[in-house]
């Protein structure tokens, strides 16, 4: 499970995640300073931080704040929401979901029963993008927002040991198939899990003292 990540604000985009846009590579580097490298966690119904996705394909783009887990009757799921399994939204019958990419430099995971926690990227920081799906959802107080659940595959024979699953990772020419294609659940997973796999060879794992 991916509950936490980090978006430094001295990321390189050597992918072209971004693309070409110098308006959201802009926005979204401005939000990274000013969030001053703390770790983007789950929003919550009292602490109501709001992290960016990027939305749409091409030059429409877009980057947005949005709130991480689903929002239900006016109040954060009671499910687990924050992660979305691969395999599940596979499987989903009629059209998939809206979707995003959300950006980030580092994830973290704690590896069990010994409870050290790693650090995951593809590079130092690099930025890259995790799968996500999307939906509307509103709290009580009426305030609208988007809300996003990341996308998570199984972990790489490489990795698996410290984790069993990880973010669907997407390279930058995945992300407007993503975003915006057509395809059925199945295509569409299975099109971005044959595409992750030259950033997933990247990702490697980094041994923390703490939980960031």
């Amino acid at each position: 499970m991916c509950a936490s990540y980090g978006l430094d604000p001295r990321f390189t985009d050597s992918d072209g995640v971004l693309g070409e846009d110098a308006q959201v590579i802009d926005d979204l580097r401005l939000w990274a300073e000013r969030n001053e490298g703390e770790t983007l966690l789950p929003t919550g119904k009292n602490l109501r931080n709001l992290n960016p996705i990027i939305r749409g394909a091409g030059s429409a783009r877009t980057c947005e704040l949005a709130w991480w887990g689903y929002l239900v009757q006016g109040a954060p799921a009671r499910f687990p929401s924050i992660n979305t399994r691969s395999e599940r939204l596979r499987d989903r019958s009629g059209r998939p979901p809206e979707r995003a990419i959300v950006p980030a430099t580092s994830w973290f995971e704690m590896q069990k029963p010994q409870r050290q926690w790693f650090s995951f990227a593809p590079g130092a920081l690099d930025l890259f993008a995790m799968a996500a799906v999307t939906q509307p959802g509103r709290t009580a107080d009426g305030a609208e927002y988007t809300c996003y659940s990341i996308v998570m595959r199984p972990a790489t024979p490489a990795l698996a040991h410290i984790h069993d699953r990880m973010p669907l990772l997407l390279p930058a020419d995945a992300i407007d198939d993503w975003n915006t294609g057509a395809a059925s659940a199945a295509d569409l997973v299975d099109g971005a899990l044959a595409a992750s796999e030259e950033v997933l060879a990247a990702v490697r794992a980094v041994e923390i003292s703490a939980r960031p």
